[in-house]
């Protein structure tokens, strides 16, 4: 079978079109936040299929739901503050809706998929009132911790409504690398529909798939992401609703996201520059046709090869080569490639939540950064290969013993 050899499959989630044109296979993976416990090292994973498809209606691409986000994101272990890079983009982003839509006081901002308050709280020195809304119950105590209100839900018709009959009604919605996440588009983009004011806006953070394909980040596809999406399609989804796109920001965020500014259609208001733009060159990149999307899964295929040559190299010279960061990505990167802890014994994450479990599939056990500088490796493997400068930052004494850094994306590199 080639990569877009028609395969029947479900219906599109966005049109009901039925899927049949392969985007990429990333052959079978199990959940990439399903860290295991030691006391489960010897008890089975389930593996899912990780097939990628584009729709040939509404082109947009796609992952089949093989677990509920329910059993996802119910009990997670993603805190969001563990990255000082992240967290100051969080600042920022505060700081500049303040500003720019004058709230205050008087207003209302709810972001949902809150995680453990990373966002809200730079609101708080404003004076602005918060809601989040986290499907987390474990995240979520920690955002309640911080003095931000939380609703422990997920964000659909049903909790928006419950809202709305309590009197909460949004100025500002944020929603920041939570699309992707929602199997039911349609549920989720109604709910910020019935949350927002009038003149109200959300804005809505993506991984941008223009990004994905041109820099050959496959990693970043994994169950926990159900869709992956250009401005093309985000314009379709939101006018299904009466929405409609009135500006974009492009990021540096997750390898390169959007930041969409959303609004009701019939709010006061033209849409800027920057959306014609970037919807002019996703139509020059080719993602406005088929044909576009069916050159990404060859280069996919020469990274899987130029990883596994790098550790195999390795390990004949008797080199050792240990991971930095246990984040999703790295979990589709290894298990894609077959990487083990044969060919690396261990990753390290500054999160303490993740430290002492193992990563799903490959069983690499994860350990507290101390582990790197005490093991003097001769490389660090980058998995989350998007905050590569932080990490070479914060891990600059692998310097000191002539050790190297490797990143994996857009291109196997060692520096």
């Amino acid at each position: 079978m080639t990569e877009h050899d028609p395969v029947a499959t479900g219906a599109c989630r966005l049109c009901g079109q039925t899927l049949s044109e392969t985007f990429v296979d990333l052959g079978l993976s199990p959940l990439s936040n399903a860290y295991v416990p030691p006391d489960r090292l010897s008890q089975k994973e389930n593996f899912y299929p990780l097939h990628v498809f584009v729709c040939g209606r509404c082109l947009l691409v796609q992952l089949d739901e093989f677990e509920s986000p329910e059993n996802i994101f119910s009990d997670y272990l993603y805190f969001s503050s563990f990255s000082d890079l992240w967290l100051g983009h969080c600042r920022a982003y505060a700081d500049n809706m303040v500003e720019r839509f004058g709230l205050g006081r008087q207003s209302q901002v709810v972001e949902v998929a809150s995680n453990d308050g990373y966002l809200l709280q730079y609101f708080l020195p404003h004076g602005v009132p918060v809601l989040g809304v986290e499907p987390a119950a474990n995240v979520a105590q920690t955002a309640m911790a911080k003095g931000i209100p939380t609703e422990v839900a997920f964000f659909g018709t049903e909790t928006a409504g419950r809202l709305r009959a309590r009197g909460v009604e949004a100025d500002l919605i944020a929603g920041n690398n939570v699309l992707a996440h929602v199997p039911r588009l349609l549920d989720f983009v109604q709910g910020l529909q019935i949350l927002l004011k009038p003149e109200g806006v959300v804005t809505i953070e993506v991984p941008h798939l223009l990004r994905l394909v041109a820099e050959n980040q496959f990693d970043t596809i994994y169950h926990e992401h159900f869709s992956y999406f250009s401005l093309l399609v985000l314009q379709t989804l939101f006018a299904t609703v009466d929405m409609r796109i009135v500006d974009v920001e492009e990021l540096w965020t997750h390898g390169g996201s959007l930041r969409v500014y959303v609004r009701h259609a019939k709010a006061a208001g033209a849409s800027t520059q920057a959306v014609a733009d970037v919807l002019a060159r996703e139509r020059a990149a080719g993602l406005d046709a088929l044909p576009g999307y069916r050159r990404f899964a060859s280069q996919v295929v020469k990274t899987k090869c130029d990883v596994l040559a790098f550790f195999i190299d390795a390990a004949r010279r008797g080199q050792t080569v240990v991971g930095y960061g246990a984040p999703a990505k790295g979990n589709t990167l290894l298990n894609y490639c077959g990487i083990g802890p044969e060919l690396m014994p261990f990753t390290v994450d500054r999160s303490h939540h993740k430290q002492g479990l193992y990563l799903p599939g490959t069983r690499i056990p994860i350990r507290a950064p101390e582990a790197l500088v005490a093991a003097r490796p001769d490389y660090v493997f980058i998995l989350p290969w998007n905050l590569r400068a932080e990490i070479t930052q914060q891990m600059s004494a692998v310097r000191e013993w002539g050790g190297r850094f490797v990143v994996p994306i857009p291109e196997l590199t060692v520096f």
